[in-house]
């Protein structure tokens, strides 16, 4: 069996926030290339601060990649500003959604064109987002702030689509929205990976839901990787059923509500 090409790599990666923090503790994970990978766990677990260690936004929260590296394809981009990663096929699409609100929904479309100059392939480009999302093509002339929260998610996701990426880093897809939009979107994920061949690196709260969308999983945990696998073994797994999916019969845990628990921990491995 082949083993799948990397087309990003991390390896173990520490951040620290204000000189003092330090939030990841030496982070490793791979994303394939063609992939669907998720990064699950809870709030403070580290997921969006990996997803912007690889994207170089943390220095706006005065934040830094201080040990470890980060590879796009072999070449280490942990240096690269944010546009310079866009330029390369990198594009995050931040947790909050964060559209122009007072811009239509296509004027928000556009700005994710804004470090490409063939504007025919950019009206080309539009308009496949519009067959991807084509609640956005009916809406296309509305500000964006009278649009639903779903639909926002759907114009951040095609923002992110505008700069023609190979890899989109996606942060809460989910988050504030209903289970039916939650589907939809990860439906149309699912579709732009398989169709137009882009990998996608997703930090999910909502772990069913990723798992059941995601080729692969990494669960993090106090800015470490505790546990990864194939999507299909997570979700057969007992402490997953039982910590994170709910299913462990009785009344529901969590981690946090228990001093100790049965797991394999990689960096005690």
């Amino acid at each position: 069996m082949t083993t799948p090409t990397p087309v990003l790599t991390v390896n173990g990666i520490e951040v620290i926030y204000n000189h003092v923090i330090l939030v990841l503790k030496g982070v490793s994970l791979q994303l394939a290339e063609g992939q669907i990978a998720a990064i699950l766990g809870g709030n403070g677990a580290g997921k969006t601060t990996t997803l912007r260690a690889i994207s170089n936004l943390l220095k706006g929260e005065r934040g830094e990649v201080t040990k470890g590296s980060i590879e796009l394809r072999g070449e280490r981009i942990e240096n690269l500003t944010p546009a310079d990663l866009v330029k390369r096929g990198v594009v995050q699409v931040m947790e909050g959604r964060h559209c122009f609100a007072h811009l239509t929904i296509e004027e928000n479309l556009l700005t994710g064109a804004y470090t490409r100059t063939d504007k025919g392939e950019i009206a080309a480009n539009l308009e496949k987002v519009y067959t991807y999302f084509p609640s956005l093509k009916t809406r296309r002339t509305s500000q964006a702030a009278y649009t639903s929260g779903g639909e926002q998610q759907m114009c951040a996701i095609g923002r992110a689509l505008m700069a023609n990426p190979s890899v989109v880093l996606l942060d809460e897809p989910s988050m504030g929205l209903a289970p039916q939009i939650v589907e939809e979107v990860f439906e149309i994920v699912k579709d732009l990976n398989q169709k137009e061949k882009v990998s996608f690196l997703i930090a999910e709260q909502n772990t069913n839901m990723a798992l059941r969308y995601a080729n692969y999983g990494y669960i993090m945990e106090s800015g470490r990787i505790v546990m990864d696998g194939a999507a299909e073994d997570l979700r057969n797994n007992e402490d997953v059923k039982e910590f994170y999916l709910g299913m462990g019969g009785g009344e529901r845990k969590s981690f946090r509500d228990v001093k100790s628990y049965k797991r394999r921990k990689r960096w005690l491995a």
